[in-house]
């Protein structure tokens, strides 16, 4: 159909088999799908600036679809949304779309209709691109502007401390070794047997965690290091 094929969907549902039935229509519509199966993923992965359309479903573990549509849009990311529920009371669509989220669908939905609102929003959508955001629990990482918020608070880092936290927030939730850090933040491909990657990362966290009540970078002993995000804090 015309220009569907362009349309690049983000789709996070966190039953298998719903998830794949929706990605199969959508794909059988000319649309690109990316997945993610609970709401941290899907909040990660909604602001980098690659999606035309996101498709939230309302219930998902660890942070629901309101939250993560709230998180986007302080955040600045625009991209318009289509919460998919089995709760389809009138409080429920009010809850959802004042909460930033564009369409609203209730399930059980018919496949075509599925692919309109798609196609609607998409139609209605802004042109204009936005700055893609990196999201992590309560952090903030904007990409073009090379600036880091906590909860809404901006953290003053350096360049340096931007490259490390930039890498660990596209990273988050992973595992990242110092000799990732050395080759990737600082360009070298050995390692110049000094502390610059533990001094900087000892700076940065103090920047994330001072004044806040719960870590967010800790250190996986004899591994390397690694952003978590808590329950209470992702809610932020």
């Amino acid at each position: 159909m015309g220009q569907s094929d362009q349309i690049s969907v983000l789709l996070v549902e966190d039953d298998e088999a719903a998830r794949a039935t929706i990605a199969a229509i959508l794909n059988a519509a000319g649309m690109t799908v990316e997945q993610a199966a609970d709401g941290p993923a899907g909040l990660h992965r909604a602001g980098s600036g690659g999606h035309d359309v996101v498709i939230l479903d309302r219930m998902l573990p660890h942070l629901s679809g309101i939250d993560i549509v709230t998180r986007m849009r302080s955040a600045g990311v625009g991209a318009p949304v289509l919460m998919l529920s089995a709760l389809g009371r009138s409080e429920h669509r009010v809850e959802g779309l004042e909460s930033g989220v564009d369409d609203y669908l209730a399930k059980p939905f018919e496949p075509d209709e599925l692919v309109a609102r798609v196609r609607a929003l998409w139609r209605r959508a802004s042109r204009r691109s936005h700055e893609p955001v990196l999201l992590f629990g309560d952090l903030e990482c904007h990409v073009k502007a090379r600036t880091a918020f906590r909860q809404g608070r901006h953290l003053p880092l350096s360049p340096k401390e931007f490259e490390l936290f930039r890498y660990l927030m596209d990273h988050a939730g992973e595992v990242v070794t110092r000799e990732m850090l050395l080759r990737h933040v600082w360009k070298l491909s050995f390692d110049p047997q000094t502390n610059v990657v533990d001094v900087n990362v000892g700076r940065l966290r103090r920047k994330l965690e001072e004044g806040f009540d719960t870590p967010v970078l800790e250190t996986v002993w004899g591994t390397g290091y690694r952003l978590i995000a808590h329950a209470d804090a992702a809610r932020g």
